[in-house]
């Protein structure tokens, strides 16, 4: 008897925690590993966070709170898409959920039926896909490669609406390419949404105060106020205050959808921690400094990093906008053999390799359905950094 059910066997496993625990086996061995190949910053949590979760254990903040979210964490999601975007919603058209994934989860598996379509920018995180799969809907795939800076345009998206299409996904800025849709780039996507009213908006926005060059990070209920009521404008504390393990993730939508997220959660998880969600309301109301100082070190981090995997044979690597990621391409390299002797036919050999001959842990980038790159992440130290860029340039020089 086959244990696991069909709809488990519709999706596979994350890429990117293979690479991390490959990466993992490696360094339990012995070897020197240089693992940046995940999206987690390497700050601590700023200290008045971390002091704001002491206050609320000693003060016996440790109970269930309602589903959606403390009162008071909510009205600080409100508060924070006002000063952002001067998006206006209510509490209650908020949900406070165990991560960004969960809200995503939460959102598609909540509206998707079966054969429903999600459209979906590629390259893409690994996990957009999965979950409209597993909510038995059809992930429509609209590649983006770096001819057009790793984003769409209008009639791409024109082109793959169909009458099932349900929602339209979009990253920005965006994992893994740190490309950045601005209010410019949104407004002709916005007028293709306009004339297909079936259609609704996820916008993922967990890394839009990562920013660089000037550059504004724009989100489609403020660029265009028609789609308000057909958005989902979601963010979380993981990226901008450096509190992946914390696990807060938050959205504004339609009080309709809001309350179907709910019930969802409600037979789930139920309410994420207590205590996180009191160490958010002071990532979202307190002190911003530490966030200019993390956002500083990334960007003279992609600084250096694009410098030098453009220095390396057959790499061209552009310079991202935001987020803390490089996907440099690598298609020069494809067919050639390495020091090792392994035969690079696809980005996924070359990923295993640069592991193993140099200890160096990337994603293919195959895994975000854009075959021919690779991602790398500069949410690491500066000389981890340095070093991975000569081993990876010493690996490329080694071909043959």
């Amino acid at each position: 008897m086959h244990l696991t059910s069909q709809r488990l066997d519709r999706i596979a496993g994350s890429a990117t925690t293979a690479v991390r625990m490959a990466a993992a086996r490696l360094a339990a061995e012995g070897r020197d590993i240089l693992r940046i190949s995940s999206g987690e910053p390497d700050f601590d949590t700023p200290r008045n966070i971390r002091d704001a979760a002491i206050r609320a254990i000693e003060a016996g903040e440790t109970k269930y709170t309602d589903v959606a979210g403390t009162r008071a964490l909510r009205e600080a999601v409100v508060g924070y898409f006002r000063r952002e975007h001067a998006l206006d919603y209510k509490p209650e058209e908020i949900v406070v959920s165990t991560g960004g994934k969960q809200v995503i989860f939460n959102a598609l598996l909540a509206t998707i039926n079966p054969g429903d379509e999600a459209i979906i920018p590629a390259p893409c995180w690994v996990s957009y896909p999965e979950i409209v799969s597993l909510a038995e809907g059809k992930p429509v795939i609209v590649p983006a490669g770096q001819d057009q800076g790793f984003r769409i345009t209008a009639a791409q998206l024109e082109a793959a609406i169909t009458p099932r299409t349900k929602w339209l996904i979009l990253n920005n800025p965006c994992n893994p390419t740190g490309a950045v849709y601005d209010a410019d780039a949104l407004r002709p996507l916005a007028e293709v949404l306009l004339r297909h009213p079936q259609i609704h908006v996820f916008t993922d926005d967990i890394y839009e105060k990562l920013v660089y060059d000037g550059v504004k990070s724009a989100t489609m209920a403020a660029v265009e106020p028609r789609l308000k009521g057909r958005t989902v404008t979601m963010n979380g504390c993981s990226k901008t205050w450096s509190m992946t393990g914390w696990r807060i993730g938050f959205a504004g939508a339609p009080l309709q959808l809001i309350k179907a997220m709910d019930k969802l959660q409600s037979q789930s998880t139920s309410n994420t921690s207590s205590i996180s969600q009191a160490a958010a309301v002071e990532a979202l109301n307190g002190p911003q400094e530490s966030v200019e100082v993390m956002r500083q070190a990334y960007l003279r981090r992609r600084d250096m990093v694009v410098a030098l995997l453009n220095e390396a044979p057959d790499v061209a690597c552009l310079t991202p906008q935001g987020a803390f990621y490089v996907f440099p391409s690598i298609h020069a390299c494809l067919g050639k053999t390495t020091a090792g002797g392994r035969k690079l036919a696809t980005d996924e050999d070359f990923v295993a390799a640069l592991l193993e001959e140099e200890g160096v842990a990337a994603v293919q980038g195959s895994a975000f359905l854009l075959p021919g790159h690779i991602r790398l992440s500069y949410a690491a130290a500066d000389d981890v950094l340095r070093e991975a860029c000569i081993r990876i340039r010493r690996f490329c020089a080694s071909l043959v």
